[in-house]
């Protein structure tokens, strides 16, 4: 497929000029080996695509939001789908003190804080394909209240002569409504993106389910998606205090109980049991149950995933939930699962797109390149699929190789007097295309 056809669609949303720039920066990062720099693209981007002109698209301000979402609709988007909205946070490692909101965010590549940026990002995962398709980003920038509340939150965890709060209700403390909670800094930026990116979906698909990490867990996120009109589907901690409802009689005074006898992991019901899979000596129960959580205003749909080795009988468990009441414990499982998609989209966009290599330190250079390198994950992604939409095998590295052969070719092409046959052009293409390839086929499309 050719490149400028495919970004034909964004002609009504980008001038002329940065959707030019954009095509041949997008070029370049598909044909040049190793970082993708600024310099880098310069390099391989050709005619039209100087130093210069790299250094101006990246200090433009372009409306990514917008330009995710009519690239997904046209040349992604599947009307016969289903798809799950799901969110997440990346960390990227980075030196210095003049890049715009680098702080110290927990990596858990690295299990520690590690000096960096972070990106939140959501992206629209296919049931049926079983892929994750980037849609918003945005760089997560903490406030000078947010930096000193978790610094003395991390002191006051440090220090063992901090006094502790007496046990009981404050005095004079008054009833305050559990479902109007005030959202954190960081739910108030989620919401944000959701309340930009919401309008654009409404339009086109049906979102089924808001899918959040273990970190999201709790009742003020469960609020937000509330909010969104979402199901939220989340983990929560593995020593969270349930209770099963009360079933009992009325006492005869005071409020009719609520909350009856506290879920022991180890002790489940055996009418909650639903499925038992064994792989090799691990034995897998799943449990679903609609349980109660003192800190969240609604009954929560759990499935306890109940992990045993039958050699040495050591037990563990994880608890998935969902607000929504009628879900299944099967779809439940496999769409958290398919929560991890949106990892996939990091790791291309690290290893490949520049995510991890770029070194601008402007509000608008680091929103350019992160986005950049995020969207090129579905820009490969219809490159491979339109070329070999046959061959599962064909990966990022063989279309690189591609469209770098054809880069070669092109370039000799040009300092040849007399342009050759076809036949001779599309053999030589074809073999100078599959230099560096795992996997040899013949190449479909033209990368300019």
């Amino acid at each position: 497929m050719n490149i400028v056809a495919l970004f034909h669609c964004l002609q009504d949303h980008l001038p002329a000029t940065p959707l030019r720039q954009l095509h041949r920066i997008a070029f370049a990062i598909l044909v040049m080996p190793g970082r993708v720099t600024m310099l880098g693209l310069s390099r391989w981007a050709g005619k039209g695509g100087s130093d210069r002109t790299v250094q101006r698209l990246f200090a433009t301000v372009l409306p990514w939001a917008m330009l995710f979402w009519v690239f997904f609709r046209q040349p992604v988007y599947h009307p016969n789908e289903v798809y799950l909205l799901v969110g997440d946070e990346v960390v990227v490692t980075k030196a210095g003190k003049h890049t715009y909101g680098l702080d110290r965010f927990f990596s858990s590549l690295y299990s520690k804080p590690v000096p960096g940026l972070a990106f939140f990002a959501f992206s629209l995962v296919s049931i049926q394909a079983r892929r994750a398709f980037p849609v918003h980003v945005e760089q997560v920038v903490r406030s000078a209240a947010e930096k000193a509340a978790s610094k003395a939150k991390a002191t006051a965890k440090q220090s063992r002569s901090t006094p502790r709060r007496r046990p009981g209700r404050p005095k004079g403390s008054k009833n305050q409504p559990q479902a109007a909670v005030p959202l954190t800094p960081e739910l108030g930026r989620i919401t944000g993106m959701l309340d930009a990116l919401l309008p654009l979906i409404a339009g086109c698909l049906r979102l089924t389910y808001l899918v959040l990490d273990g970190h999201f867990g709790h009742h003020h996120a469960l609020q937000m998606a509330r909010q969104h009109h979402l199901p939220l589907l989340s983990k929560l901690r593995c020593d969270a205090a349930l209770y099963f409802p009360y079933t009992g009689p009325y006492a005869g005074r005071g409020p009719q109980r609520k909350y009856g006898a506290k879920v022991v992991y180890h002790d489940l019901p055996l009418s909650s049991l639903k499925a038992t899979t064994v792989e090799g000596h691990m034995q897998t129960c799943f449990h679903q149950m609609q349980l109660l959580h003192k800190e969240f205003t609604q009954p929560l749909n759990v499935v306890i995933l109940v992990k045993t080795n039958l050699r040495t009988q050591a037990r563990a468990h994880v608890m998935l939930f969902s607000s929504d009441l009628a879900l299944a414990d099967a779809p439940l499982v496999d769409y958290y699962g398919l929560r991890f998609q949106i990892e996939f989209n990091f790791r291309d966009a690290k290893q490949y797109w520049g995510l991890e290599d770029f070194m601008n330190i402007t509000p608008t250079g680091v929103t350019n390149a992160a986005n950049l390198s995020l969207f090129m994950v579905n820009v490969a992604y219809c490159l491979r699929t339109d070329s070999h939409p046959r061959d599962s095998d064909y990966s990022v590295l063989d279309l690189k190789a591609d469209c770098r052969g054809y880069k070669y070719v092109e370039e000799t092409i040009k300092m040849l007097p007399e342009k050759p046959e076809p036949v001779l052009l599309a053999k030589i293409l074809h073999q100078v295309a599959g230099l560096g390839r795992i996997h040899a086929a013949q190449p479909a499309f033209s990368c300019s």
